[in-house]
C-alpha cells in the first residue's frame, strides 16, 4: 500500500497579492508559461515545496540542481508564482493542493490564477485562452476582459481542488486559463497565448522574442521528425503510404 503523500511548503521570503500557478502536465504550457517568466521579469525565488513519502525530482541547469517546485515573488507586479516541474497525479492532487491552501491562509494573497494547458479536441480556430472561474474572480479580474468562458468540461488534479475549494470560500477566488495544447514535447505556441493573457490580466510586461524563436525551432523539429517517420512508412510500405498531419492537434 503506497502512504499518503504530504507536503511542506517552505517560504523565506515576502508574497505578492496574487498567486499564478503553472504545473507540469501535459504539453506543458502553463509550466513552460511561467518558468520563461520569471526567468525573463525581475522575479525574486522566495521558497519551495518538499514532498514526503512521494517520489521527488531534481531538475538541473549546466550541472546545478534545483527544486522542482519552487515560489517566486515578482515585486513589479505584486504577484507570486508557482513554477512546478514535479508532475502531481491526481491521487495526490488534494494533499498538495492543501500544502498550498495552508499558507496561501497565512499570506496576503486575494486570488489564484492557474494557467492550464490541456489536449482536448478543438478545431484550427480554436487555439485561444479560454477561462474556467468561480464569480468572485470573474468579477474582480475577467469583466472588462474579452477571454470567453470555456463551454464545459470538467477540471480534475490540483486545478479542479482549487476551483473546488474557492467556490466553498476555502480558498480565494480562483480561475484557470486554458487553452488546447498539444503532445508531444512542451507546445511553446499555447504557452505564448497564457503569457500574453496573463500581461493584459496582470499588467506584465515581458519580451517573448526567445520564446517565439524556440517554438519555431521545435516545430522545426517536429516536422523533420515527421517528414524522416513517413520517409521509414513508406520504405517499409511501398504499396502504400501513411500520412502525418502537419497540424500537432491530431497526433
Amino acid at each position: 500500500m503506497v502512504p499518503d503523500p504530504t507536503f511542506e511548503v517552505k517560504v523565506t521570503g515576502e508574497s505578492g497579492n496574487a498567486l499564478v500557478v503553472g504545473l507540469s502536465h501535459f504539453g506543458m504550457a502553463g509550466l513552460s508559461a511561467v518558468d520563461y517568466l520569471v526567468r525573463h521579469t525581475n522575479a525574486e525565488q522566495i521558497g519551495h515545496i518538499l514532498p514526503d513519502e512521494f517520489p521527488a525530482i531534481a531538475p538541473f541547469q549546466n550541472g546545478e540542481p534545483r527544486h522542482h517546485t519552487r515560489l517566486y515573488h515578482l515585486a513589479d507586479a505584486d504577484i507570486t508564482v508557482l513554477v512546478g516541474e514535479l508532475f502531481v497525479p491526481v491521487w495526490a492532487a488534494h494533499e498538495f493542493t492543501e500544502a498550498i491552501m495552508e499558507w496561501v491562509d497565512a499570506e496576503s494573497i486575494e486570488e489564484i490564477a492557474v494557467l492550464h494547458g490541456v489536449p482536448y479536441p478543438h478545431g484550427p480556430d480554436e487555439h485561444d485562452v479560454f477561462h474556467v472561474s468561480t464569480p468572485a474572480y470573474r468579477t474582480r479580474r475577467l469583466a472588462e476582459t474579452e477571454i470567453q468562458p470555456l463551454g464545459g468540461g470538467l477540471l480534475d488534479g490540483v486545478a479542479g481542488e482549487i476551483v473546488t475549494r474557492s467556490l466553498d470560500d476555502r480558498a480565494p477566488p480562483a480561475g484557470v486559463y486554458v487553452t488546447p495544447a498539444h503532445p508531444p514535447g512542451p507546445d511553446l505556441d499555447a504557452a505564448i497565448l497564457l503569457l500574453d493573457a496573463l500581461q493584459d490580466l496582470y499588467d506584465i510586461s515581458i519580451d517573448e522574442a526567445e520564446l517565439k524563436q524556440r517554438s519555431e525551432e521545435l516545430k522545426q523539429y517536429y516536422t523533420e521528425l515527421s517528414e524522416r517517420l513517413q520517409s521509414i512508412s513508406e520504405a517499409e510500405q511501398p504499396f502504400g503510404s501513411r500520412e502525418y498531419p502537419d497540424d500537432r492537434m491530431f497526433m
